[in-house]
């Protein structure tokens, strides 16, 4: 039998760590495409979660007054849906009616701003006048084939309808069958990692909690102070409006600055260039104050994120998932940074044992 020559290694690489390697690669891939493939799933469950963990501080904050656990998720389901009926009733039918006739006159809308001198000016760069006169001429034909966007947006509604009705179920059975689960994954851990991930997910618990606590209250005051500044200007259609303008607060930084632009394009064109001057200027000084002393208290005080990691999120998360993913992209930002951080306090901590 001839001597191994000296210069042939035995390979390092077995043909189990082969396997292992490309079942890694393949298991990671097939997590990658499900993921791509079920984003409505994703919006979803993380909409519920969001729900769930800001509904069970005030659970938790029943349980510290005596009240047993399934008692306090009865009575914080029922506040809550009393408060939807409420709205529905006294807001709802009057934010419709508004909303219809907003619908109803907007070509006068659109008549009344060509004849002014801005479209003018801005028709003379653009030639924004041929394109409506195109848009114009086509309308009957598209009307001809109106089944179809009609239907689309009955199937819309459902959706939504369907998709706030799963929200709220998953919410329900987060809450209750949610900390037992929770709890049963960190103690599976080993029990010297067990009160480092309780640690973490405390600290999440807290930020996401105070994160949406806060988003409720800006969410109000926009709502509030727009649709009385509307009402006193005596823009029509004020209160779906400030509704609207309320809601777009849950998207931060670039859905207060989209709906300003678009409500002051409405005072512009029903009330004339004062009104809109003055929509302008309202939503220049509450953009001032949203962003100076209300968004402050809320990001840095609960989330502690970064402005500017705060807008990159919104943004690639706004891409992928739609509004949804825009409004649950400072909470999944926050909930990575805490990870990311305890993850490097730990390398830390175990590479001064090492040395």
């Amino acid at each position: 039998m001839p001597p191994t020559s000296p210069e042939i290694n035995k390979s390092q690489v077995t043909l189990k760590t082969v396997f292992t390697v490309s079942f890694g690669v393949l298991l990671v891939v097939a997590v990658v495409v499900g993921l791509a493939h079920s984003i409505l799933a994703v919006a979803l469950t993380s909409a519920a979660v969001l729900l769930a963990v800001a509904l069970d501080h005030a659970v938790a904050w029943l349980q510290r007054r005596g009240v047993r656990r399934p008692f306090g998720i009865a009575v914080v389901t029922l506040a809550v849906l009393v408060a939807i009926v409420g709205l529905g009733f006294t807001l709802i039918p009057s934010a419709v009616s508004q909303g219809t006739e907003l619908v109803r006159d907007a070509p006068k809308f659109i008549k009344n701003a060509r004849q002014s001198g801005i479209f003018r000016t801005v028709d003379l760069r653009f030639h924004i006048a041929d394109r409506i006169a195109d848009y114009e001429q086509r309308l009957p034909e598209m009307l001809e084939g109106a089944a179809t966007p009609i239907i689309s947006a009955v199937g819309g509604i459902l959706s939504g309808v369907a998709a706030a009705v799963t929200i709220a179920f998953l919410t329900v059975f987060m809450l209750i069958f949610g900390g037992p689960l929770v709890r049963a994954a960190v103690d599976e851990a080993r029990p010297e990692r067990r009160t480092v991930y309780a640690h973490v997910l405390g600290k999440i618990y807290q930020s996401i909690g105070g994160y949406l606590g806060g988003l409720l209250v800006i969410c109000s005051i926009n709502a509030t102070l727009t649709t009385t500044f509307l009402a006193i200007d005596s823009v029509p259609f004020f209160l779906p409006l400030g509704i609207l303008s309320g809601f777009s607060s849950m998207v931060p930084y670039a859905g207060p600055f989209v709906m300003g632009t678009l409500i002051s394009a409405i005072a512009l064109l029903t009330e004339g260039p004062w009104h809109g001057l003055a929509a302008v200027i309202y939503f220049i000084c509450y953009g001032a104050l949203e962003g100076n002393v209300l968004s402050p208290l809320v990001f840095r005080r609960t989330v502690h994120v970064n402005p500017l990691i705060t807008t990159l999120s919104i943004l690639f998360l706004g891409e992928i998932a739609g509004v949804m993913g825009a409004i649950i992209a400072v909470p999944v930002a926050a909930t990575l940074q805490i990870v990311m951080r305890e993850v490097l306090k730990y390398r830390r901590d175990q590479l001064e044992m090492r040395m």
